[in-house]
């Protein structure tokens, strides 16, 4: 486009009116924008116009070279400081030739990797150490720019790729060493009086947590006892655990969970001490060890409450609910099947049905 012609201001106003819905294409070489940007602000004499018309020129400037304002406003600056050069823009700016060196190589790398492996990966001042002394005392010219590697940059080159893909460390889940309770499954003997101990959340809503129902059923009798509480800390459960064991019509012997903190700890385990109940609790990839509670979960628990949330409020309600009415019509008023037990000859194994 042959844009010489407009001199004026008043012109540049009646082309970006006339031009406003034409969409330009701008060349992509940058250099040909600068000089047609050095070219109209030398035409129009740009430092000695007025606020009102250095706006017009802008818009005029952003419109055929599709550059936005803030561009152009640097680039103003720019020319400003060097109109009096031959070439007042110029690019600043370009891509690097070849791409930054590597300090450390892939030898390197496997140099770390093979002094990790002879140290069993201990802390990284150790391993900086022992490239220094490898260098500078033993004199192995492998070691040269290891030698000078920091303690924060070798955690950086064991995150890399390289290192992780050849270096590859699995650890075992490492088991829950607490001493509450003991690991095994109760033994009943044909005796009532060994419960099984779960708990059920009544759901969130919107992040505020619902009432939690506790399960306690004999593994014999199959009596059992529901109660509800606000949550599952020592300053709710503890007294209604109480409760719960006080609605047994036979002297409770063993109680039985799973490894939640909620009957894991020591004040639950104080409380058992002082009634001179036994505390187990479930094995490890046994998930059969606290079935019988679990399955109350569902046929009892959510059969009759539901999956919807109940807010916290309505634990006290509900606990004197289960307590007047539920737990009476649930072990007295409903046909119930008892069970039969038939001790295996193996002493570590035993079948209910």
């Amino acid at each position: 486009m042959d844009e010489t012609r407009l001199t004026t201001i008043a012109q540049i106003e009646q082309f970006l009116v006339a031009s406003a819905v034409v969409q330009f294409t701008p060349s992509q070489n940058d250099e040909e924008r600068y000089a047609h940007i050095s070219r109209v602000l030398k035409r129009f004499d740009y430092p000695r116009l007025g606020k009102a018309d250095k706006g017009v020129l802008l818009r005029y400037l952003g419109h055929t070279s599709g550059y936005s304002r803030q561009q152009l406003t640097r680039l103003v600056s720019r020319w400003q400081s060097n109109r009096l050069a031959p070439t007042p823009l110029v690019k600043r700016y370009m891509a690097p030739n070849a791409p930054f060196a590597r300090k450390y190589t892939s030898a390197d790398m496997a140099l770390l990797l093979e002094m990790d492996r002879a140290n069993e990966d201990v802390c990284a001042p150790a391993i900086v150490r022992l490239f220094w002394r490898a260098f500078h005392e033993y004199g192995d010219p492998r070691y040269e720019r290891l030698a000078s590697l920091s303690s924060s940059h070798l955690y950086n080159l064991r995150k890399s790729t390289s290192y992780q893909l050849r270096r590859v460390s699995l650890i075992k889940t490492r088991a829950v060493c607490n001493p509450i309770g003991q690991r095994r499954v109760p033994r009943p003997d044909g005796r009532a009086g060994f419960v099984r101990v779960d708990t059920v959340h009544q759901g969130d809503l919107d992040g505020v947590k619902g009432v939690y129902h506790i399960t306690c059923v004999d593994a014999v009798s199959q009596w059992q006892v529901q109660s509800c509480v606000q949550g599952i800390s020592e300053a709710y459960l503890l007294p209604v655990l109480g409760l719960v064991i006080g609605q047994f019509p036979f002297q409770v012997i063993g109680f039985h969970s799973d490894n939640g903190s909620e009957f894991i700890n020591r004040q639950v385990a104080k409380l058992l001490e002082k009634l001179r109940i036994e505390q187990t609790k479930s094995r490890a990839r046994h998930s059969n060890d606290n079935a019988l509670a679990e399955s109350k979960n569902a046929s009892v628990v959510r059969k009759h409450m539901g999956y919807s949330h109940i807010p916290q409020k309505y634990a006290k309600p509900i606990n004197a609910f289960y307590e007047n009415v539920f737990n009476p019509w649930l072990n007295m008023h409903r046909p119930c099947l008892f069970a039969s037990e038939l001790v295996d000859p193996n002493p570590s194994l035993s079948t209910f049905r």
